[in-house]
């Protein structure tokens, strides 16, 4: 057990796995939230019957032994209501009008494809192997003495694209294996091979969605952080980080109560997070532009629909439905032509669908003109906007999904608009700052700051998801406790 004390900022998954592992090792834990509820994109919210995700929509990596199964049993979260999706069809990817199935599975995976590609079994087999040999070096980040060697690592260093178009031969095969592509943003220029492979491995292990919404994954955290003797706030805006010879010597909450702590972890954006940071040289203006100036990867525009009792049966699978002729690795802004269609798990055991969410790339200058204006006063034209969004989403799933347009009850939809409003998100992007595999060392943030005690979590640093997310709030409290002791916790050595 260890000393001292520390506050997080932002209360998302990557907060409250931070929270966790300081309680548990006797740290003195405040979490701070500026909004009413906890768990950030884990939020989820009721309308009649039906109760949706804000962000959250499914996992991979939950059977035993693998992964998130590993990290989420540290962090006792394997007793919710998980459901595993359908082992021989998790997700269905769509393209033009033929389906292919993803099984679950590296084995599986690989022969369900084949029946589909036999002329490209041998490629199938390469990159089924290369995916696992990835997912089983994973926990080698935790071995490692130094997380920056592991981000300039040689996969962080390479093209997805080219990987891809390396190893696979068949134009159609790369589109299928492209196709679960709302997982990440691909970018043919940009994205490292790392990020490609470790999050498609993970979702071909084992696929999984929770009965009941994300939020039951926050609340579980906070009652564990409180039993432990930590504190999470709401309603508790940090407008200021104050520093003092070279440390952080307190945050300031809601514009006037100060408080102090041996160490701060924010788990906002880099680039707000380092706004926050009140002028001092310990923060050189190189660094503040450097983190302010990254890019940051697409948004995401989702349509909440309540369907109209009994009007649809609950899928146990997702389909990704993309338009024939589409360049998924260079989508093009102002267009619908991906649209991944996610149910949710019916709350009453039923076999009839509740409630599903459509989920297609948005850009911010989509956006961008009605930015200036509050939430529910945006205008007509953004009305209208959305709606014409969510026909287009309709129109395109129905493909696979033939009648949802008459099972439509309501809709109830966001847009990048949104999570930049409630996240601190910039540009409402859903995957945090993007990725290039071309400069790997300035665009793969460490949670190390110039401040020594000022550290950062979250998406935005090694990988986004769920997986991503709890890989890097053990990096981040290993600065704190040191990599051995929690490596033997988490993994059991």
């Amino acid at each position: 057990m260890m000393d001292g004390s520390a506050i997080i900022i932002g209360s998302g998954l990557g907060g409250l796995e931070c929270g966790y592992i300081l309680a548990r090792h006797g740290l003195e834990v405040t979490v701070l939230e500026q909004s009413n509820h906890t768990g950030g994109c884990l939020q989820t919210y009721v309308r009649g019957r039906a109760l949706f995700d804000t962000g959250f929509h499914y996992a991979g990596g939950l059977g035993d032994g693998e992964p998130l199964n590993r990290l989420f049993s540290y962090f006792g979260l394997m007793s919710l209501p998980w459901k595993q999706l359908d082992p021989e069809c998790a997700d269905e990817v769509v393209i033009g009008d033929r389906a292919f199935p993803f099984a679950s599975g590296h084995r599986r995976f690989a022969e369900r494809l084949t029946e589909c590609f036999p002329h490209e079994k041998e490629a199938i087999l390469k990159y089924t192997d290369f995916l696992e040999d990835v997912g089983n070096r994973i926990f080698d980040i935790f071995m490692s003495r130094d997380a920056g060697g592991f981000i300039s690592g040689p996969l962080f260093a390479k093209s997805a694209y080219e990987f891809l178009n390396a190893t696979v031969s068949d134009p159609l095969l790369r589109q299928v294996l492209s196709g679960t592509s709302l997982k990440m943003e691909l970018n043919a220029e940009s994205l490292p091979l790392y990020v490609f492979a470790q999050i498609n491995d993970s979702f071909i292990c084992s696929a999984w969605r929770l009965r009941g919404g994300g939020s039951q994954i926050a609340d579980s955290l906070v009652e564990s952080i409180r039993k432990m003797g930590g504190n999470v706030r709401t309603d508790a805006e940090v407008t200021a980080i104050r520093e003092k010879g070279g440390k952080v010597a307190e945050v300031v909450v809601n514009g006037g109560e100060v408080l102090e702590a041996d160490w701060v972890i924010s788990d906002i954006h880099p680039s707000a997070t380092v706004a926050l940071v009140e002028e001092t040289r310990a923060l050189r203006k190189v660094y503040r532009h450097r983190i302010s100036s990254m890019e940051n990867t697409y948004g995401m525009f989702t349509a909440n629909i309540r369907l109209k009792p009994g009007a649809l049966p609950y899928v146990n699978r997702n389909i990704y439905v993309h338009r024939a002729g589409t360049d998924l690795w260079r989508p093009e802004p102002g267009r619908t032509d991906s649209v991944l269609v996610n149910w949710a798990v019916p709350y009453d055991g039923s076999d009839n669908a509740i409630s599903l969410d459509l989920l297609t790339p948005m850009w911010w200058s989509e956006v961008e003109k009605w930015s200036g204006l509050p939430s529910g006063h945006r205008g007509e034209d953004y009305v209208r906007f959305k709606r014409d969004r969510t026909e287009e989403c309709i129109r395109l799933a129905e493909r696979r999904v033939p009648g949802l347009g008459d099972a439509v009850d309501r809709v109830y939809t966001s847009t990048p608009l949104s999570y930049s409003s409630y996240l601190r998100e910039p540009e409402g992007s859903a995957y945090g700052i993007r990725k290039d595999w071309k400069s790997p060392m300035t665009t793969v943030l460490t949670p190390r700051t110039p401040l020594p005690n000022l550290l950062m979590t979250g998406q935005s640093l090694n990988l986004h998801g769920m997986l991503g997310v709890s890989m890097t709030s053990v990096l981040t409290c290993a600065e704190i406790i040191g990599m051995s002791a929690l490596a033997s916790e988490i993994l059991q050595l």
